[in-house]
């Protein structure tokens, strides 16, 4: 079998070279920028440091680039925002989308609106024309800019790509970009454009990745297969999607097609969430990565622990030593 690759997040958390290398000493085969809280740009010094810190261990790595596309997020805040559960507070409040505001305007009250992969919870209380929409905080948190937003029950008319999507594309070859993770795909046509806009700026080389996230791309998991590379099961917003006690059941039927048809597929989200504040995972946490070398994940990946995480090579050394662990299993 192929080794299983191993990805990280790169942010503030590991912005050191030296942190960095430590990180592909561990086994780290590449790093994800994720282009809703930056840009290729902005992050140019730290891409570099990258590949710097990569050359000095003997590794190529590879640079993926998590595009902005259709996923609804919050504005910029001034400062973190704290939710407390009970609260009652009006729209206004918070800097949604235009997007979400109008299909808010247009439900019943009832509607539940999840913040931060799902970690805050809102419902809508009543609507007056003359106060706005008005919202209960059910489960609370520290709602922070840029923080992903998904109303289940919704269905958003949304582009498969932003300009500043396709303007990132454009200078993916001068950055060393090797993949591209288009999220939200609904439909080949999604992932059609993607490849068209990658053509078009000189990356015929780079992969296309399908990040499966909704209940669109569950569903249309077949017809997606042959128009990209690999098949990201996104369980962030997959598990806003549904829910969340069928999304275990859910990733099992995606590995199992992906199987079926040969195409590769990633696992990510929360692999190692409790390492955000803790130098060692739970058992459940290890468990769910050996599970997802077990059913064939070609690779897996970690966001926010190693993003902004308080232990970013510890992250990476367990998530590499389960995977090496999950590989000798199998042979």
């Amino acid at each position: 079998m192929k080794q299983v690759k191993v990805y990280g997040t790169i942010g503030p958390a590991c912005r050191d070279r030296e942190i960095l290398k430590q990180m592909f000493r561990e086994g780290m085969d590449g790093v994800r920028l994720n282009l809703s809280h930056t840009s290729l740009e902005e992050a140019s010094a730290l891409i570099e440091d990258c590949h710097a810190a990569a050359r000095e261990c003997g590794v190529r790595p590879e640079l993926l680039i998590d595009m902005q596309g259709p996923e609804l997020r919050v504005g910029i805040l001034k400062d973190p925002v704290r939710l407390t559960a009970g609260e009652l507070m009006d729209t206004g409040e918070i800097p949604f989308p235009e997007t979400v505001k109008s299909v808010l305007e247009g439900r019943d009250p009832g509607q539940e609106i999840l913040l931060d992969d799902g970690k805050i919870l809102l419902r809508t209380e009543y609507s007056s024309h003359m106060r706005g929409i008005q919202l209960r905080v059910v489960r609370g948190g520290l709602l922070e800019s840029r923080k992903s937003v998904a109303l289940p029950g919704c269905t958003f008319r949304t582009p498969a790509m932003t300009e500043n999507d396709r303007d990132q594309l454009k200078r993916a070859k001068e950055y060393g970009v090797t993949a591209v993770m288009q999220p939200f795909v609904r439909s080949r046509d999604d992932l059609i454009e993607v490849r068209s806009a990658l053509d078009h700026a000189g990356c015929k080389d780079v992969r296309l990745l399908a990040k499966i996230e909704n209940k669109d791309g569950v569903d249309r998991l077949r017809e997606l297969i042959p128009h990209c590379d690999e098949i990201v099961i996104a369980r962030g917003d997959l598990g806003n999607a549904m829910d969340l006690w069928e999304l275990p059941a859910v990733q099992k039927h995606i590995a199992a097609v992906c199987r079926e048809a040969g195409r590769d597929f990633m696992v990510v989200t929360q692999m190692l969430d409790s390492m955000m504040h803790r130098q060692v995972p739970t058992r459940a946490e290890v468990s769910d990565i050996f599970n997802a070398v077990m059913d064939g994940a070609s690779s897996v990946m970690v966001t926010g622990e190693t993003a902004a995480g308080e232990y970013p090579v510890l992250a990476i050394r367990y998530l590499c030593r389960t995977v090496r662990e999950a590989e000798m299993f199998i042979t």
